[in-house]
């Protein structure tokens, strides 16, 4: 069963901050700053057995109509691709924009079979250890 899943999440990784790090010289006193936002991005991926397919970037806010758009756009398109079949089941956190009625009722319409998932579980989540060395390979 577990060649048959893929373990989907997404990531924001921070560009200035907690999981970068730079080296410059400055003169003494000046502080770097970011105005405006460009600190970071939002990835979406996924991987199985089979293995990953490519980032989505996410643009804007992620909310459940952004969630639905990059699954239309990606997921079953991705794992045809990763020659997956159609009896693959998807693993999703309980996060809400994954859990809305529409997005359920999606699910339905596409006969994707959803990993349970127990609430407040995140760090089981194999595709975390991804995202880390994601971010440690930005820094």
């Amino acid at each position: 069963m577990r060649n048959k899943i893929l373990w989907s999440d997404e990531t924001k990784i921070e560009l200035f901050g907690l999981n970068a790090k730079h080296h410059v010289w400055r003169k003494p006193g000046t502080i770097p700053t970011v105005k405006h936002g460009g600190g970071s991005i939002i990835l979406w991926g996924f991987f199985s057995a089979a293995g990953t397919w490519r980032l989505v970037r996410i643009e804007g806010k992620m909310n459940r109509a952004k969630y639905r758009e990059i699954l239309d756009e990606n997921l079953l398109q991705n794992a045809q691709d990763l020659r997956m079949g159609q009896r693959f089941t998807l693993q999703q956190d309980n996060n809400p924009k994954h859990t809305a009625k529409t997005m359920q009722e999606w699910l339905q319409d596409k006969s994707l079979n959803v990993l349970e998932w127990l609430s407040q579980s995140l760090n089981l989540n194999p595709i975390k250890h991804l995202w880390r060395d994601r971010k440690i390979a930005v820094q």
